[in-house]
């Protein structure tokens, strides 16, 4: 029976995948690679919820021939070590594309409208918060996306479907395909900065992104701009975005992704009055936890079958020796 290791549970709707697979399920809670190794050196799969997975791993688990990932992010497997060995890295598109896209949504109205500041305020028996008038409407006003993809498409939809324009950065888009949905196409990061009320984040990790909004970023937004991240930890200067919101360089920020997963209850951002934070919980809806979950073990599964799934971010590793056997 072929051996697969989960770094955390899955939706129920994942692990009844693997199951009905005949596969061996080890859960090590721990996505931290020194305490899986003891369940991965025999193991033919791996999926990862939280953690990661690098190439001095990968070398010790002679066995291993698939890794999975229950979304679409992959910063944190080492790919190009894994694509070298000939294991395909399974990914979930599409599975959490709405629920991302709800949530960004959700926290581009929450701090337009000031939700969570009034309510700790209310809480303290200070109804006269009311009057600070830092609430505002989003008709008529620009957001900004910086990456559209899957879900900067549809949160675009939704934007547009409330009455505001949308302006778009993302140099993998052509311009004419932004224009013919009747967006405004930008070829500079920093124009979207300038110009748009409420700007979101959906690029992945990078060395190219990493700290991408900075100080410098922030101090050409709005004084009434609202910053949105639902993409990942580290695009964002975490340092600069609490100088920004504790110096009302902007108006306020949500952010459902940090740095260090899972936050310190004592970290900075948490000082930050005009905040939202959420626990990574974007994709975590019903619906798509079961989705991400089943694809990822139906994929997983299937490779370890010796099946070319398709939905891998390495399709090259198809192209090692041992899928030549």
């Amino acid at each position: 029976m072929a051996k697969v290791v989960i770094s955390h549970r899955l939706h129920d709707d994942g692990m009844a995948v693997l199951e009905k697979a005949g596969l061996n399920v080890a859960i090590t809670n721990s996505g931290k690679p020194v305490d899986m190794l003891p369940e991965l050196v025999d193991a033919e799969g791996l999926i990862i919820r939280i953690g990661s997975i690098d190439k001095e791993t990968m070398l010790k688990c002679k066995k291993l021939k698939v890794i999975g990932r229950p979304g679409v992010g992959v910063d944190d497997v080492d790919v190009e070590a894994a694509t070298e060995l000939g294991i395909p890295v399974v990914i979930a598109p599409g599975a959490n594309t709405r629920s991302v896209a709800e949530h960004a949504m959700a926290m581009i109205f929450a701090c337009a409208k000031d939700m969570v500041h009034c309510d700790k305020e209310m809480r303290n028996g200070n109804f006269a918060v009311r009057s600070e008038y830092k609430a505002y409407e989003l008709s008529g006003k620009t957001l900004g996306l910086i990456g559209c993809g899957h879900i900067g498409g549809l949160l675009a939809q939704m934007a547009s479907a409330i009455g505001m324009k949308v302006m778009i950065y993302d140099p993998f888009l052509k311009k004419e395909s932004v224009e013919k949905q009747g967006y405004v196409y930008k070829t500079d990061m920093h124009d979207i900065l300038k110009e748009a009320d409420a700007i979101s984040i959906h690029t992945p990790l990078t060395p190219q992104t990493k700290n991408m909004i900075g100080e410098a970023e922030l101090k050409m937004m709005k004084s009434t701009g609202i910053l949105i991240n639902c993409a990942r930890g580290g695009i964002v200067n975490e340092a600069a975005l609490c100088r920004a919101l504790n110096e009302n360089w902007i108006h306020s920020a949500g952010t459902d992704v940090v740095v260090n997963e899972p936050i310190s209850v004592d970290d900075p951002l948490f000082k930050c009055k005009n905040i939202i934070v959420t626990p990574h919980m974007a994709g975590q809806t019903r619906e798509a936890a079961s989705g991400v979950a089943t694809m990822a073990a139906e994929g997983v599964a299937a490779v370890i079958k010796g099946e070319k799934w398709e939905k891998v971010c390495n399709p090259k590793a198809y192209e090692h020796p041992r899928w030549n056997k």
